[in-house]
Order: C-alpha cells, then sequence, then structure tokens
C-alpha cells in the first residue's frame, strides 16, 4: 500500500509541528483497540469535534547525559586518586625524589664547603656564640692558611701549564724518535725501506683501534657513570632523610636506639665545640674514659661524663636539645645537672616514649589507712625520673608553687594538703582566690575557706594572712614565757597552744594584682584610704604578712603555702618567693621566670622548667629546696606528681574529717550585696537617737570591712535614701547642731514598713 502523496509546501509557508503529525496519523491505519469503546458510533454526518492539543514530550536533553558521564568520571578519577596502591606509589615516588633532590643539595653543599671557607666561618661564629674567643681565633686561622694554600696551588697550576705542554711536546717526538729507529732497524734487516714507516703506522692503526673503541663503549659508559652519580645522589639524601615526613615510611628504628658509650661520645663530639671534639680525638682509648658507668635509673640511663681540660659545664648545658637529638631522643628526654665532681655534667636519657606513660595512682587513693604527721612524716608527692617515690618533709616549711595555667598546680599543691589533713593536729587556713571550688573538700577541714576573685574576697585573703600574723606573735610572746620557765624547744612545740598552722593561698598572683585599698574615716568625719590589700609593692598589706610569717612563722610553727601563675616581679615579688623552704614550678615560658621560681642557683645547675612541655608535661614539677630529699650536691629534682582527681580528693577529706571533731569551717564572707543594710546601720547605731553620718559610716566600716570598706559618705546617703530613712540636718546626740545625722527612728520605720510589704506579698 503506497502512502498518499503530500502536496508540496510553497517555498516560504510555516506548518505547523502537530499539522504533520496529523497528516501522518491520518495516512497510517490506527491498531484496533483491546478495549470495548463504550462511545457510540458516530454516524457519516456527525461531526467530529476537534481533540484538543496534548503538549509535546520533549525528548531528555543531550546535556544531562553528559553531566551524567562527567559525575561518574570525577567519581572514578577521585576513587582513583584516594586508593591505597595510588596513595602508596605516590609516596614511594615522592619518597625517592625526596632523595635525589635533596641528596643533590647535600652534594653540593659538602663539594662547596670542600672548596671554600664555609665551615671555617660556620664554626668560628659557633665559637663566638659560645663565648670562646680561643677557639674563635683559631679557627680564623683556619680558614686564612687554607686560603693561602689555595692561592698557591692555583698559582702552582697556571706555571705548570707551558711546562706540560712542552713535556707533552718533547714526549711526542721521543716516542716518535723511538718509532722511526725501530723501523730503520727493521728497514736495515729487512732490507726494505718502508720498513722505516712501519712502527709509526702500526701506532697510527692502534690510536684509530683505541677510538673506535672508545667510541662504542662511550654510551654505556656514559650511563653507568650517570647511574653511579644517582645512585650516590640517592644515598646522600637517604643518609640526611632529606625525604618530606609523610612519605618516608613509618619506622622506629632511630627512637629505639639504646644509649651505649659509643654513642654517649659521638653525641659529644658532634656538639660542635672545638676544645670538646679535639680533646674527645686525643684520648687514646676512644674517649672511653670520660664517661662513667652507665646505671639503670627508673626509665632510663645515668651516667656521669668528666669533660677534657678548656671545656666547661655551662658550654654542655646550653647545648642540651642538640645533644639529645644526637642521642636520638627529644629535649624533654635528657635531663643534666652538674654533681659534685668538678668539671662533670650527670646526664639522665630516659627510653624513648617513656615520659609519656602516666604514673601510678597516688598511696593516699589506694591506702585508705594512710595516717600523717607532720613532725616526722614525708608526703607522698610522685616519682621522679628513675622511678623512686619521691616524699617531701612539710615540717616548718614554707612553700611557693608555680606555673602556666591549667598545668596541674593546684592538684600539685593540693595533694599535698590532703595528706597533712590527716594528722588532726594541723589547722587550715584556706584563701582560693580562683573560687571554682577546687578547695571544696576542705570545708569541715579548714578553719577559713575563701573562695573568690573578687577585691572582697582579696580583702578576706589578706586579713587572714594578717590573723595569721597576729597568732604567730601570740606564739612568740608566749614561747618566750615558756622558755624563761625552762622549757625546753621540743617541749613547747608539744604543747596544744603550738599546734601546727598552715596559711595556703591559691591563685595569688590575685592577691599581689589586686588594687583593693583599705577605707577608714578619721576623728574629724573625713573619709581617707590607707594601705592597699593587695598589690606587690612594698606598702602591700597582703605582701607585709607574707614576708612576716617568712621570717619567723617557722620557730611557732606557723607557715604559708602560695600558688601562682606566670612569676613575675608583679605577680610575685622578690622577697616573696626568696622566703620559701620549697619552691616548686611547673611548666613556664621563658628562662627568667625558670630563675624567679626556682632560684638562679638551680637553674644554673640544670633545673629547666622551662624546657617543659606545655600541656604534655601536666603535673610535672621541677623541685628546689630542702624539703626533698636530693642527691649530693643536685640542688633541684623532676618530679611527676600523682593526680587525684575531685572525687578522689572527696573521699581522702572525708577520712580526714573523720579524725576531726568540731571544726566549724568559716566560708562565707561578707559582701555588699549580702548584707542588710537597715539592719548593720541599726545596730551601728546602738543606743544612740541620732548619730552623725560619718560616725555612722566610721561604725560600719569598722565592724564589716568587707562591706562597707570602700564605701563613702554618698554611698551610705544613697541607700537610706531609697529605703525612706534620708539622713538629714538635726542636732545629734553628742550636742552639735547643724549637722546631718542618721535617725533611728526613720531606720526603724523603714524596716518596719518594709516587713508589712512582705507580708502583704506573701499573703
Amino acid at each position: 500500500m503506497t502512502e498518499p502523496a503530500v502536496e508540496p509546501t510553497p517555498l516560504g509557508t510555516v506548518h505547523h509541528l502537530d499539522d504533520h503529525r496529523a497528516t501522518r496519523a491520518a495516512a497510517t491505519p490506527m491498531p484496533t483497540s483491546l478495549v470495548k469503546d463504550t462511545a457510540p458510533p458516530a454516524s457519516v454526518g456527525d461531526t467530529i469535534p476537534e481533540q484538543p492539543r496534548q503538549p509535546a514530550v520533549d525528548a531528555k536533553p543531550p546535556s544531562s547525559e553528559r553531566l551524567r558521564r562527567m559525575r561518574r568520571a570525577a567519581r572514578w578519577g577521585h576513587r582513583l586518586a584516594t586508593h591505597d596502591r595510588t596513595r602508596g606509589v605516590v609516596r614511594v615516588a615522592a619518597r625517592h625524589g625526596g632523595y635525589f633532590v635533596g641528596g643533590t643539595g647535600v652534594v653540593i653543599k659538602r663539594a662547596w664547603e670542600g672548596r671554600t671557607v664555609a665551615v671555617h666561618h660556620r664554626m668560628r661564629a659557633m665559637a663566638l656564640a659560645a663565648g670562646d674567643h680561643a677557639a674563635a681565633a683559631e679557627w680564623q686561622d683556619r680558614a686564612d692558611r687554607f686560603r693561602r694554600e689555595r692561592h698557591d696551588r692555583r698559582i702552582e697550576l697556571i706555571h705548570k701549564v707551558p711546562t706540560m705542554a712542552k713535556s707533552a711536546a718533547i714526549g711526542t717526538a721521543a716516542a716518535e724518535g723511538a718509532l722511526l729507529l725501530v723501523g730503520i732497524c727493521m728497514a736495515v734487516h729487512d732490507r726494505e725501506l718502508h720498513d722505516v714507516v712501519a712502527p709509526t703506522l702500526a701506532a697510527i692503526d692502534a690510536v684509530r683501534a683505541l677510538c673506535w673503541f672508545v667510541g662504542i663503549a662511550w654510551g654505556p659508559a656514559l650511563g653507568l657513570a650517570l647511574l653511579a652519580g644517582l645512585a650516590h645522589l640517592w644515598r646522600a639524601g637517604h643518609k640526611h632523610e632529606t625525604a618530606p615526613a609523610w612519605a618516608r615510611p613509618a619506622s622506629a628504628a632511630a627512637e629505639d636506639i639504646p644509649i651505649t658509650p659509643s654513642i654517649v661520645v659521638k653525641a659529644l663530639s658532634d656538639l660542635g665545640i672545638p676544645a670538646l671534639k679535639k680533646g674527645i680525638k686525643e684520648m687514646a682509648d676512644g674517649a672511653a674514659g670520660m664517661l662513667g658507668p652507665i646505671r639503670l635509673a627508673g626509665c632510663g640511663i645515668e651516667v656521669d661524663v668528666t669533660l677534657p681540660s678548656g671545656v666547661s659545664t655551662e658550654e654542655i648545658l646550653g647545648k642540651r636539645r642538640k645533644l639529645a637529638e644526637n642521642l636520638n631522643r627529644h629535649e624533654h628526654e635528657l635531663h643534666m645537672t652538674i654533681p659534685p665532681m668538678p668539671r662533670t655534667v650527670r646526664m639522665w636519657i630516659a627510653d624513648s616514649g617513656a615520659l609519656d606513660e602516666p604514673i601510678g595512682p597516688s598511696p593516699l587513693v589506694t591506702d585508705p589507712d594512710m595516717t600523717a604527721d607532720y613532725t616526722s612524716g614525708r608526703a607522698p608527692w610522685g616519682q621522679d625520673l628513675r622511678g623512686d617515690t619521691v616524699l617531701t618533709s612539710l615540717f616548718q616549711r614554707h612553700m611557693l608553687i608555680t606555673g602556666l595555667s591549667n598545668q596541674g598546680k593546684t592538684a600539685s599543691l593540693r595533694a599535698l594538703a590532703l595528706w597533712l589533713a590527716l594528722d588532726p593536729r594541723v589547722e587550715f587556713r584556706i584563701a582560693d582566690l580562683k573560687g571554682v571550688g577546687d578547695w571544696q573538700m576542705f570545708e569541715g577541714l579548714a578553719t577559713v575557706l575563701i573562695q573568690g576573685p573578687t577585691d572582697e574576697h582579696v580583702i578576706a585573703a589578706t586579713e587572714m594572712v594578717e590573723e595569721g600574723v597576729a597568732e604567730m606573735g601570740r606564739r612568740i610572746d608566749l614561747m618566750r614565757e615558756l622558755s624563761a620557765k625552762g622549757w625546753s624547744q621540743d617541749k613547747i612545740l608539744a604543747d596544744p597552744r603550738f599546734i601546727p598552722l598552715v596559711l595556703i593561698v591559691d591563685e595569688a598572683q590575685v592577691a599581689y594584682g589586686s588594687g583593693a585599698v583599705e577605707t577608714y574615716v578619721t576623728d574629724s568625719g573625713a573619709v581617707r584610704k590607707g594601705a592597699p590589700y593587695g598589690g606587690s609593692k612594698a606598702d602591700s598589706r597582703y605582701f607585709q604578712g607574707v614576708k612576716k610569717v617568712h621570717d619567723q612563722g617557722r620557730a611557732v610553727n606557723v607557715t604559708t603555702w602560695e600558688g601562682t601563675q606566670d612569676p613575675t616581679n608583679e605577680n610575685l615579688p622578690k622577697r616573696s618567693r626568696e622566703g620559701n623552704h620549697i619552691r616548686a614550678s611547673l611548666v613556664l615560658g621563658t628562662e627568667s621566670q625558670a630563675r624567679m621560681a626556682v632560684g638562679d642557683s638551680a637553674v644554673d645547675a640544670g633545673a629547666a622548667p622551662h624546657k617543659l612541655r606545655q600541656g604534655l608535661d601536666k603535673g610535672t614539677l621541677v623541685v628546689a629546696g630542702d624539703g626533698i630529699k636530693l642527691a649530693p650536691g643536685q640542688p633541684s629534682v623532676t618530679v611527676r606528681t600523682h593526680f587525684i582527681d575531685g572525687d578522689a580528693a572527696k573521699e581522702i577529706a572525708q577520712r580526714a574529717k573523720a579524725r576531726r571533731t568540731g571544726i566549724q569551717t568559716q566560708t562565707a564572707e561578707e559582701t555588699a550585696q549580702d548584707v542588710d543594710h537597715l539592719t548593720t546601720v541599726l545596730e551601728a547605731l546602738g543606743d544612740g537617737k541620732r548619730i552623725q553620718t560619718q560616725e555612722v559610716l566610721r561604725r560600719l566600716i569598722s565592724k564589716h570591712p568587707h562591706a562597707y570598706g570602700g564605701w563613702e559618705l554618698h554611698d551610705l546617703t544613697r541607700v537610706l535614701r531609697e529605703a525612706g530613712a534620708e539622713p538629714k540636718a538635726t542636732r545629734a546626740d553628742n550636742g552639735k547642731t547643724g549637722v546631718v545625722c542618721v535617725s533611728r527612728a526613720l531606720i526603724e520605720a523603714a524596716i518596719e514598713l518594709r516587713e508589712d510589704a512582705t507580708e502583704d506579698d506573701t499573703e
């Protein structure tokens, strides 16, 4: 069946797409539907209604398929790039490429230093930095001698060029003469004239053959030379670990190297100290004689090094980091001190990673039956680097613990107080100027517990210290009386009136930096400012109180413990820090801070709290003083203290409370917000009906210094005005007229009105 012809469309006529679809639909027979048509068949004359046109369904645009392919390719690319094998290949390529590139730099530097005086200048600069001017002069002489010898070699080479050319010409002529002589002999023998040049021609053929062989072997030889050069560069880079750290294979070979005498000697020789290296080189026994026996000491080893003549201990102590790296250790894993022997350095070298392992729990936690004795006992504080238990005597010793914030200062100080609390004879008076509850477990143990960082808390802490000074004075007077009666020192201190009194101030830098000032009223009624409560200057009441206890307190069992941050002259005055018997420091930022914390002599002898790692060495203390048993001649010891958390501290405090009875802790210091002003003013009036306002303020300040220490007349007037009892000018009880007085009747009326308002609100 042929399709009906379609009339051609005139040029320029545009038909709709639906017209073409309709034409094709009319020419194509419709398939018979399987569903019965319920509509009646149309008759011939009926008009078929026009069906609504369905919108054409557009085909999926080709860009969507292209986008899907791109996404699929991106996923495959990401999967390929992040695959373990791909990473391994990249790591290997980067590692060996780093060896080649870094090795090239090493070889070039080595060649440059071998032909120049760069090494001499570097060693001279190091000697000058170390203060060794003799070594610096020696290296300068070596550099000058090297330059002269190099210049002489170059001049000699220039002079040898004509001589070498002349020698080459003479040698060539001699060789040719010898060949001609041999040829003449051959010609005479064989009676052939051409035999005269036969040896010369043979020599020319030999040279030609040699050139042919070199031309054939030149390519392989050049390739082998190139491979040998690349191998040399790779070995140099591999030896110096020039590849990136992320590309190097994970290996602990360098960290696990044991410490042997040869390693110690090599590490000392490579410190860059000319006199030390020269002395080691001149020793006939390989410098083994400079080392004492290597002893196992806790989680490491200990060895004494006797330095050669001309090498000072300060030079070795100043190169601690380089020496530790030469020993394949981190800086914190090497500790150096000066023993009693002259020109000797004692080195303690930790096992790799041993100092990062925590120590065990405190005996206070594991032994519920532990007791304490202030006079003869020693507190278990932690372990030294050798792993031995560190016991601390607290008998009549002032103590200072300092360090950066959040490094374990409060926990270290509190651990000693918890042990001492197990002795029921000891009285504690504590001021926690941080006020976050670190000392809350001492409520019921301490007779005074101040917690807070405000000026009011500093005032309370100052008065606590001054009360300790007053108690110290009473005990000194009593000691004189008892001594006059013939009492011995031991008998006096055993008297209950001389029980140990420990004044603890945590975060003492708050007190040394406070601007709280004493306020008082003169006899004329004027309000004046007196000495500051806090501050680091000599007029500070807190500083003077601590200084007085440091001067005389230990003789009568009155001691102070201070914990402070960031030791500086402002946060910790010199006179205050040097009055302590035990000075301990956690990690610090600078050497100057370390000297303020533990003293110049301890730092000069090797104490280095500024070398501890912030955040990693929490609770690690460098302790100097006489409270801890030290090795002979050793001024300090590094202690890894036991950490006692809050729950364990509360349990230990409960055990200590069970040993004591009848202790009422003064915990709430009065503040202006907690005081009922009307009631306190009524108490200040006493029996008087009208009291001058200045006199009332004076009585309030003297009776409630925490609440009214900083008040002036306008503050009191404002409070009374708001309560409806404003002071008015009238006759005072002392007969003065025309003065502003506080009326008792107005105060009582204001109190009664307030109570009535409270009852109405309740109803």
